[in-house]
């Protein structure tokens, strides 16, 4: 009996690490993501103030045009990474309730 408790203790810690290791992997790919998509809806913002200033575009078009693409990015990263985050919780829950 001691040597299976041992081996499922030894199981659980195995895969609590491996719960760890990837929510350190997806943090890593959550800023590498927002990273770019900075990058990127600061792109369209400057040209959108590029437009504006060369008189292609109207004042509106260019602030929605960045505001949107400035919501797109918070709300959709945000998303992914609370989601995947409650299902590595749920995860270490389960083999937390199995010791």
């Amino acid at each position: 009996m001691t040597r299976f408790n041992n081996n499922q203790n030894s199981t659980s810690s195995k895969m609590e690490q491996l719960v760890i290791q990837e929510r350190l992997r997806q943090a890593r790919l959550s800023f590498n993501i927002a990273l770019v998509l900075t990058v990127i809806s600061t792109i369209v913002s400057l040209a959108g103030a590029g437009l504006l200033l060369s008189g292609k575009t109207s004042e509106g078009t260019a602030t929605t045009a960045g505001g949107v693409a400035s919501k797109i990015v918070s709300i959709g990263l945000l998303k992914m990474t609370k989601d995947t985050n409650e299902r590595l919780d749920k995860i270490a829950t389960e083999f937390q309730d199995e010791d």
